[in-house]
């Protein structure tokens, strides 16, 4: 460490009495060498315990600095680090902090750090102000000192490349004796280890960054599984109306519970689409969701599909089959068209949902299952029990939760949303860029749909398939060439008088409107479908009127009206009408 004599000071302590200047004449002894060796020793020691300790690259070189001042007799110390450029990004001295950074950068001296980049070699420089590198630098610095500054800068390399300099500069009062060659040496194995102390922290510092990213990614994958495991398919149900917000909601709700749930809504409304997302919100999420169509089944077929059967029960059973209840085990059983089922099966439907056992068809043992059942219809079941088409003990059983879905015409505002995804899908199957413009859009909302997004989905991959431009104008659409097959057959099933109450002499005479000009944009089969389609026609009183007149039997007031018992049945549930029992 540095000694201070009364009478002259020592470079790393060691006493070297020959010599007039800088580097003196006299070679030190044996025992000065070793002593020098040894005190170089122990200072790498020390250097080493300073960058071994954990803490900012900056305060780590700065203290470096701090040892190299206790074991060299320097003035200024200056470590800094170089960008790919040959830039300084970062200037440390002797008691770093932010303030002092800036004044840092000012004091290197840049000619000399170039020459020790280029040479990648140290650069020893005995009296600066006779030196052409520090040219400038050294009146800026010392002003018009007369005193005489030595300069050692030696490079910090990492595999050959220089990443940064240590300098230093010290006066000579004409008392100090300084070994420039040994203090060279020392000077080189600290750079050494500063250089791979660098390269760890560099390293440290992307394997933090590329931790960190990967730790965001896979709370952004995280985050999108919980949401996607909480409202899976709950975002794929398209539409911002109030009318499909409200479902929505009733749909969170209850699929909180283990409820038996009943979904009701004309054709096309995406029941089975509801159906999922009751199952992918409920508990029962990380179990299976088996579906069956009922009505796409003959009975035969729908009990072995349901209950499955065992080897050799009928012809064509070759091997044992698990049905869709065992299958659906833990979770939930969507069965579509559950009003669709004959009475014989219903019983032995009932059973099941009773018990919560059955067993195969052509087998004696007894299964048990927990499933959640959901169920959907477009049927009036209340019709068909009054017919004795249903049982009413299985119609009370699945009906213990009933969510009416919305048909299309009644958030005409979902039509645009609902156009542009299916045309995306399209897209996306075909290789297009096809896009729906304003008009369009206008033409779609317009249009009452009878076969609900069922229907819009097939209206505009007809479009889209047949269209001309990239962006799909007016003049694609069937409806405006007298093409729309779906109005064409609600127009003949129907008969223009679809929803008209009471006989034309009973009716009140319409009061003249002004007639208004055509809409160019409107769809020509739109008055048809509202006219098919919208209960609103059906007036209040005149409902009431015809139910009390037939004794609340909704078939008889359905015959006195013109009109079928599902169209009545939907006329008192949109009318809120109680239906009174005698």
């Amino acid at each position: 460490m540095q000694v201070v004599n009364s009478d002259r000071r020592v470079s790393m302590g060691v006493d070297e009495s020959a010599g007039d200047g800088p580097g003196g004449a006299a070679s030190p002894s044996l025992g000065a060498y070793a002593s020098r060796a040894e005190i170089a020793l122990h200072g790498v020691y020390e250097v080493s315990k300073v960058l071994a300790t954990p803490a900012r690259l900056e305060a780590t070189l700065s203290n470096v600095l701090g040892v190299l001042s206790s074991f060299m007799d320097m003035h200024h110390g200056i470590i800094a680090l170089l960008n790919a450029d040959g830039m300084a990004d970062v200037a440390v001295g002797c008691g770093w902090t932010e303030e002092t950074a800036k004044h840092n950068f000012k004091r290197i001296p840049e000619r000399a750090v170039g020459q020790i980049v280029t040479t990648k070699m140290p650069v020893v420089i005995e009296n600066i102000s006779k030196s052409p590198l520090f040219s400038g630098w050294w009146e800026a610095e010392w002003g018009h000192s007369a005193a005489m500054v030595s300069f050692i800068g030696v490079p910090i390399k990492v595999q050959d490349n220089v990443i940064g300099t240590i300098t230093l500069d010290r006066v000579w009062d004409r008392h100090a004796t300084f070994g420039m060659d040994q203090d060279v040496r020392f000077l080189v194995m600290i750079a050494n280890l500063v250089g791979q102390t660098v390269r760890l922290h560099d390293a440290v510092g992307r394997d933090r960054e590329r931790l960190m990213n990967e730790q965001r990614r896979l709370e952004k994958e995280l985050l999108q599984v919980v949401k996607t495991e909480h409202e899976p398919r709950s975002l794929t149900i398209i539409g911002e109306s109030e009318a499909i917000r409200t479902v929505i909601d009733k749909i969170r709700i209850v699929a909180r519970s283990h409820s038996t749930v009943l979904l009701r809504g004309e054709s096309g409304t995406g029941k089975e689409l509801f159906a999922r997302a009751t199952h992918d919100l409920s508990p029962r999420r990380d179990g299976p969701f088996v579906k069956v169509n009922c009505a796409a089944l003959p009975e035969t077929m729908l009990e072995s599909e349901l209950f499955g059967h065992e080897k050799g029960a009928f012809t064509g059973a070759l091997g044992q089959r698990k049905g869709r209840f065992e299958l659906a085990d833990e979770g939930t059983l969507f069965l579509d068209e559950i009003g669709e089922i004959s009475p014989a099966f219903q019983a032995k439907l009932l059973r099941v949902l009773q018990e919560g056992e059955f067993e195969r068809v052509g087998g004696m043992k007894t299964i048990k299952v927990n499933v959640r059942l959901v169920t959907a219809t477009n049927k009036n079941l209340e019709e068909a029990v009054a017919k004795g088409e249903f049982r009413a003990d299985l119609y009370y059983r699945i009906n213990v939760v009933s969510i009416l879905l919305p048909p299309l015409r009644s958030r005409p505002e979902d039509i645009g949303p609902l156009a542009r995804e299916f045309l995306r899908r399209f897209n996306d199957e075909h290789g297009t860029a096809l896009r729906l413009g304003g008009q369009a859009t206008r033409l779609l909302r317009e249009c009452g749909f009878p076969g609900n997004v069922r229907e819009l989905e097939n209206c505009i991959r007809r479009t889209a398939t047949l269209a001309k431009n990239q962006e799909l104008a007016i003049d694609d659409f069937a409806c405006r060439h007298g093409e729309c097959l779906s109005a064409t057959l609600w127009r003949g099933a129907a008969g223009p008088e679809l929803f008209n109450i009471l006989p034309l002499e009973a009716r009140p005479l319409p009061q003249p409107a002004p007639p208004a000009e055509p809409d160019p944009l409107a769809c020509p089969q739109a008055e048809t479908c509202r006219s098919l389609t919208n209960e609103a026609h059906l007036e209040r009183e005149q409902l009431v009127l015809a139910m009390e007149a037939t004794g609340w039997v909704q078939a008889k007031a359905a015959r006195l009206l013109k009109l079928t018992p599902r169209q009545i049945g939907y006329a008192l549930r949109k009318h809120n009408i109680p239906i009174k029992k005698f």
